[in-house]
């Protein structure tokens, strides 16, 4: 039975361990930054909207809860399914890309390692869901923010009991709570998640909440371009591996002198780093302008051949959107080179198909990123919009 804080440590790599590390921590952080550059931000907020689309799709999966990435857009638009069971689905969907934009605009002071943060990470989330829709598995009604006040089993897991959860937090606190430097906060991120887990302070929505405590722990980082819930939920099996094997007690003399394995948690972190590190290099590769450029021209192309609405003088414009950011729809216009009404008319085309945004019916107009495009523009990123509705 787990009733004292102390029998969770170490919550910290050894010293020793750290030197194993940094090397990743730091080209995590060189490549966020220089990510930070590429693209206008426009761009960027629209790959920001993408992001927690897939964010709620990723973590929603880990969770045996994931709906269709289409069903999502649909629920962004009020448009639910006539099925219950989907409905549901795609309202969590929702209640979880809204609660993560939510969080993202609180996470800015530093306080996102803190466990007042997880409490209203689980809060901002269930709050959002109607009673129906927060029923753990034995039928209990969940309530946003509420810390367990019973024992629970997860798997051959004993969490700490309820009675001891405000001692447990209050270390979480201590040791995470004043990360400063990218480098230390990354490490701290991947130990917290997995303590944090491992405390279980939910009696639902640990792991939810424990991936938006994580994502907003670094969003700042990540501007939000790239998160380690995509990572995690393409190695659901790993992630869990991982996760279990940093439960482990401590396994002899030479595995530090906590209760729990040092040397678990050290496989954990080089885990949790290795997804953050995978993720900002492959946002890196697909920001990339020369590349960008390609699969723009490839995507114009290929789309001019299905819809003769569609023609090639789209990219440059479309180029120039990406890079450098909105245009009137009148130098929109000129880019294309085109006559006057072709040059509506295809303008017009682009809007139809999402290719193009705009947030008045005359504004400018910027690029847009719709689902059936991301095959072509990036490349694996989110490949399940390709697999069909059921």
């Amino acid at each position: 039975m787990y009733d004292s804080p102390h029998q969770f440590e170490p919550l910290l790599l050894s010293e020793r361990q750290l030197e194993t590390v940094t090397p990743v921590t730091e080209r995590i952080v060189t490549g966020s930054i220089k990510l930070s550059a590429t693209a206008h931000e426009t761009t960027r907020a629209s790959l920001r909207e993408l992001v927690r689309q897939m964010n709620s799709f990723y973590s929603n999966r880990i969770e045996g809860q994931s709906t269709h990435p289409r069903n999502i857009e649909r629920a962004l638009h009020n448009d639910f399914s006539h099925k219950p069971d989907e409905a549901r689905l795609q309202r969590i969907a929702l209640a979880h890309i809204e609660a993560e934009k939510e969080l993202e605009a609180m996470s800015g002071d530093g306080s996102a390692l803190r466990s007042a943060f997880l409490l209203e990470a689980h809060r901002a989330l269930y709050e959002r869901l109607a009673p129906d829709d927060r029923l753990s598995d034995d039928g209990v009604v969940i309530v946003p923010g509420q810390v367990r006040d019973r024992a629970v089993q997860v798997g051959r897991h004993l969490p700490p009991t309820a009675a001891a959860l405000p001692a447990f937090l209050k270390r979480l606190d201590d040791v995470y709570g004043t990360a400063r430097g990218w480098e230390r906060v990354l490490i701290h991120t991947a130990c917290a998640h997995h303590r944090v887990a491992w405390v279980h302070p939910f009696l639902d929505g640990n792991g939810r909440a424990t991936r938006m405590q994580s994502h907003c722990a670094l969003w700042k980082l990540s501007e939000g371009l790239w998160s380690p819930s995509r990572g995690l939920a393409r190695s659901t099996e790993a992630y869990y591996a991982a996760l279990h094997n940093a439960d482990s007690p401590r396994r002899g003399d030479l595995d530090g002198r906590g209760n729990l394995s040092t040397q678990g948690l050290l496989e954990w972190v080089q885990y949790f780093l290795g997804v953050c590190e995978d993720q900002v290099s492959y946002m890196s590769k697909m920001l990339a302008l020369d590349g960008i450029k390609q699969r723009i021209e490839a995507l114009v192309i290929f789309r001019s051949t299905q819809d003769k609405g569609i023609r090639n003088e789209a990219i440059l414009p479309l180029i120039h959107l990406f890079g450098l950011g909105p245009l009137a729809r009148g130098e929109f216009a000129q880019l294309t080179g085109l006559g006057e009404r072709n040059a509506r008319s295809l303008l017009s085309k682009l809007l139809t198909i999402g290719l193009l945004v705009s947030d008045t019916p005359y504004g400018p107009v910027r690029i847009g990123l719709p689902l059936d495009a991301l095959g072509m523009l990036f490349p694996n990123l989110y490949p399940e919009v390709n697999l069909p509705l059921e």
